[in-house]
């Protein structure tokens, strides 16, 4: 198992339980008890978790929004797949508003390079693109950065959303029904979602299957803003059943 994998059973296990031990991760993941107290050393400076004497406990409260550093560790592959599918989707010489979030990211750097203008809206994905080759055009908008999460917010976002007209934005949610539309757990990214819906011509939302059916607090919009959603085979059927009968195309990577 390498390293990154074993970060990734880590942090999910401790997250499933709220917190567990040296010697239970260990036996898990089949690694000594001294490397996987590096591991947790490693992780809890990366703010995926808290470190406690004999092991771990997770960082999350009931309906709090999960750190941008413990999402970056989850259904990686599924992540990259749903990547993949949307960069497909996006044209050379198409215009791009590209949210924040760790799919969004895995988007920025399949883009890289592609003959497309991209606008991102977090500071990972900015920093992707900074040195890209010259056949990619970096758009960097204002904001104030949310802090752990690199995604911009407040007036200046809003001010540079509302100044540009894009082909495509690729949409990042943390919740998302066909009854409950499209929400996020933060009043700001709410308002800066529903600007990158109102600036494109196109929008496609790029959401794992654990995000259908679940309801955030902050209301972002109706599931039929969308044009196209891309999601992955943990998607529960009836939700993609519902989302489409709205007029949302589904594509599942």
């Amino acid at each position: 198992m390498s390293n990154a994998d074993r970060h990734r059973q880590i942090a999910q296990a401790v997250r499933d339980s709220g917190s567990a031990t040296v010697l239970e991760l260990a036996e898990l993941t089949g690694a000594s008890e001294m490397t996987i107290r590096r591991d947790l050393d490693t992780l809890a400076e990366q703010g995926a978790l808290e470190r406690v004497r004999g092991g771990a406990r997770t960082l999350l409260l009931r309906g709090e929004e999960p750190p941008f550093a413990l999402r970056a560790h989850e259904g990686a592959d599924a992540k990259r797949r749903i990547a993949a599918e949307v960069s497909r989707l996006i044209a050379d010489g198409e215009t791009v508003l590209l949210d924040s979030g760790t799919t969004c990211l895995e988007v920025a750097r399949l883009l890289r390079g592609r003959r497309v203008t991209v606008m991102p809206l977090s500071l990972q994905a900015v920093h992707v693109l900074s040195d890209a080759p010259a056949a990619t055009t970096l758009i960097v908008p204002g904001g104030r950065p949310r802090a752990a999460e690199g995604a911009l917010t407040g007036p200046l976002t809003l001010a540079s959303l509302a100044a540009l007209r894009f082909d495509t934005a690729v949409l990042g949610c943390c919740g998302l029904s066909a009854a409950e539309g499209v929400t996020a757990y933060d009043l700001d990214d709410a308002a800066v979602k529903k600007a990158v819906i109102a600036s494109a011509r196109r929008v496609i939302a790029a959401a794992d299957g654990g995000k259908l059916g679940r309801t955030a607090h902050a209301y972002v919009g109706p599931s039929s803003l969308l044009h196209t959603l891309v999601t992955d085979t943990t998607a529960p059927p009836d939700e993609v059943a519902a989302l489409e009968a709205t007029g949302t195309v589904v594509s599942t990577a």
